[in-house]
């Protein structure tokens, strides 16, 4: 036996035994997923979708794969993803157990991010393998997600004697896992709305803002700025804070909210809410002087933001004392 040999029957020998795959929910999770675990090695069988648009996207990340009831794939495959909205994972775990679909030994995974490993205790007790799976990825629903995996990190759940092999299954897909303890998943997953989900809102509401202040390209202008904030963001967090709040620049921050509630008075609440937790961080972490603090603090106030000068008035329409006109 020559040495390249030896070494493929090592490697052979050293990974894990390849599962058939199933995935309940094609939505924009589950295929990707299923590509990504087909790519190393692993074979899916079954997928099921309602809609058109999860039709289509299992054709195009799993051609050939069949698209059968929910309770064919658990009869044909060995792993499970569920990817279903979080509050429709339960009561889908509880019918497959009542069924009779779960099989002993079988490695169920879901991908909410809310949810641990105690939502398939009706899966555990028919037998099954619990484990939780979240991908801390935002996904498209196409091929691009695939690639996305790779350096992924993974929030993990499972009983303490799974634990590898949820680990395992991760590291195939590309990603990095990150042990989450059950406890922990709800603060989890709330914090990664905050930071990613509401970026979105905040990046739209932006760019509608900038088209209707005239500017050309609102993307173009706004790439290199949000490039950069969140970079710093993650290098230093509170330290990289800057603008009008963190300075304490209330005239400022008074003409912003005049501005929005004439052309954009959807984006008022928002604009507060964001202002006083960014003055409230930026006071915490000495960023913001309590002496500059006062007068944005007024004009951040609930009385303010109910209307009496979250414009920059007092409330009929004429500046304040001491706000800017």
């Amino acid at each position: 036996m020559n040495a390249s040999v030896s070494k493929e029957a090592l490697d052979a020998r050293d990974r894990p035994a390849r599962l058939t795959v199933g995935v309940v929910g094609a939505g924009r999770v589950g295929p990707a997923l299923a590509a990504s675990l087909q790519l190393a090695g692993h074979r899916p069988v079954a997928v099921s979708g309602v809609s058109d648009a999860s039709r289509r996207r299992a054709a195009a990340l799993l051609p050939d794969v069949p698209l059968v009831p929910p309770a064919d794939v658990l009869a044909r495959a060995e792993l499970v993803l569920l990817t279903v909205p979080d509050d429709a994972l339960p009561g889908l775990v509880e019918g497959l157990a009542e069924t009779g679909a779960v099989r002993q030994g079988q490695l169920i995974a879901h991908t909410s991010g809310r949810y641990g490993a105690r939502v398939l205790d009706p899966a555990l007790r028919a037998g099954a393998l619990p484990l939780a799976l979240h991908p801390a990825m935002t996904f498209t629903g196409s091929s691009v997600d695939v690639q996305r995996l790779a350096g992924c990190s993974f929030g993990v759940t499972a009983p303490e004697e799974l634990r590898l092999a949820a680990e395992a299954l991760v590291i195939e897909m590309g990603g990095e896992p990150e042990w989450i303890a059950e406890e922990a998943r709800p603060l989890y997953h709330a914090a990664l709305a905050l930071g990613a989900n509401h970026l979105v809102t905040l990046v739209a509401q932006s760019l509608e803002l900038l088209g209707k202040a005239g500017v050309a390209s609102p993307d173009r202008m706004l790439g290199p700025l949000l490039g950069a904030a969140l970079d710093n963001a993650l290098r230093s967090g509170d330290a990289a804070l800057t603008g009008p709040v963190a300075r304490g620049d209330a005239g400022t921050v008074a003409a912003h909210i005049h501005e929005l509630r004439a052309h954009a008075p959807q984006a008022v609440a928002g604009y507060l809410a964001m202002a006083r937790t960014t003055a409230d961080r930026a006071l915490a972490h000495g960023l913001l002087k309590p002496e500059s603090a006062e007068d944005l603090l007024g004009v951040l106030s609930d009385r303010a933001g109910a209307g009496n000068g979250t414009d920059g008035t007092d409330g009929t329409g004429e500046p304040g004392p001491g706000e800017i006109r």
